[in-house]
């Protein structure tokens, strides 16, 4: 018989929602789990979403208030989607609690609550999951097991970004994303946290950083209470409010190993919808994939080359790619986001369920932090800023 795993979830938006979802399907899904996931309680502070946590999605009980969620018997892993701001005192109230954590990126809102969170959680000796779900797309695990074996060659160039219109509308809601003192910072800490995790993941570490910043769109419609989502707009008469973090990130970096790259994040621009893509060099070849074609890698392989005509092999996801098998079979039979997001939860309660440490884990946010902060200095002094490890023996 397997063990059951409880689950709590903190903030019942989109992906409080959507982490939910997935629990509930993974026994659907994959026969080889080693445990059975739970709903045990949620908590929101608001009452409609509170109501279908347990009309909709079968928890037992839900609550305004978040302690609840910490203190529950039954609950073993607490799941923080709440806005950034707040995720240092979820998480290290959960940890302290000796309740195992998944928290989404980039876990605090500043770097400083994100190194004080990994040191909590490194105190409690809790399993620590962190929502880099892009990780997880069974074309971007094809992508790294080519690199590891050495088919690009040795990397020379990688270029990453995320280009995004959920904040490209001057009536998009002043929901907690644009506010610093809810969010944190802006799109380097919502969707530039993304990018740089797969470029560690794929590359490596970043000795150093340029960076520049901008907000664009400088006043939005206040949001009322409930009316959260970023893709949320109001009325042109609405009263507005200032939007206080940034709407563009770009950054020009040196890996460790020598590679360059260059880094660009909007959350405001007009053309593409949701682009978080990445473009990867060698000596030998070279690989590109955007979530906009979740489903397609580009490969170009010089050891391949017969002759003309030259050019991309455009791969379709299929079962023959990590965890795409368990969603549909054959080749070219598409998954989407939350089916990635499903694979990320499976696999940090299957660490959970073993006692080890996932990955990515609070390590992987500090590596993420470390490098923001070193983009935050370059964007005041206008000069090149070596990336310098927080935490551990490098905390503030």
């Amino acid at each position: 018989m397997r063990p059951t795993i409880g689950v709590g979830v903190i903030g019942f938006g989109w992906m409080g929602q959507a982490h939910s979802r997935s629990y509930l399907r993974i026994p659907t899904l994959f026969p080889e789990r080693t445990y059975d996931p739970r709903l045990v309680i949620c908590a929101d502070s608001v009452a409609a979403r509170r109501e279908e946590a347990v009309g909709s999605f079968g928890f037992p009980a839900a609550t305004e208030d978040w302690r609840q969620v910490v203190a529950h018997p039954d609950v073993d892993v607490v799941v923080v989607a709440a806005p950034n701001m707040l995720h240092e005192q979820l998480c290290v109230a959960a940890a302290d609690a000796g309740k195992h954590l998944f928290c989404e990126k980039p876990v605090g809102g500043t770097p400083e609550q994100t190194v004080r969170i990994a040191a909590a959680a490194r105190r409690a000796g809790v399993v620590t999951g962190v929502g880099y779900n892009y990780r997880w797309v069974p074309l971007v695990l094809h992508a790294r097991e080519l690199i590891g074996a050495g088919r690009l060659g040795d990397i020379t160039n990688y270029r990453g970004r995320f280009f995004s219109m959920y904040g490209s509308d001057p009536l998009g809601l002043l929901s907690w994303r644009f506010l610093q003192d809810q969010a944190g910072y802006g799109v380097s800490s919502d969707i530039l946290s993304h990018t740089v995790d797969l470029a560690h993941l794929l590359v490596g570490p970043i000795a150093s950083v340029v960076g520049t910043r901008e907000t664009f769109i400088r006043q939005r419609p206040r949001a009322q209470p409930g009316e959260g989502s970023h893709y949320a707009t109001g009325r042109p008469d609405d009263p507005v409010g200032e939007v206080t973090n940034e709407d563009y990130a770009g950054a020009l970096v040196v890996f460790a190993n020598g590679a360059r790259g260059a880094f660009e994040c909007s959350r405001s621009m007009v053309g593409p919808e949701s682009q978080m893509a990445f473009e990867i060099y060698g000596t030998k070849g070279s690989i590109a994939w955007n979530l906009e074609q979740l489903n397609e890698l580009q490969i170009y392989l010089a050891d391949d080359d017969g002759g003309w005509p030259r050019g991309y092999t455009t791969v379709y996801g299929g079962d023959r790619y990590p965890f795409h098998g368990h969603f549909v079979p054959g080749d070219a039979n598409s998954i989407g986001f939350e089916d990635v997001v499903t694979i990320e939860d499976f696999a940090f309660l299957t660490s959970v369920a073993a006692g080890e440490q996932h990955e990515p884990g609070m390590e992987a946010a500090l590596d993420y932090v470390s490098f923001q902060d070193a983009w935050l200095r370059s964007c005041d002094s206008g000069a090149w800023e070596s990336v310098t490890r927080l935490g551990h023996g490098g905390s503030r």
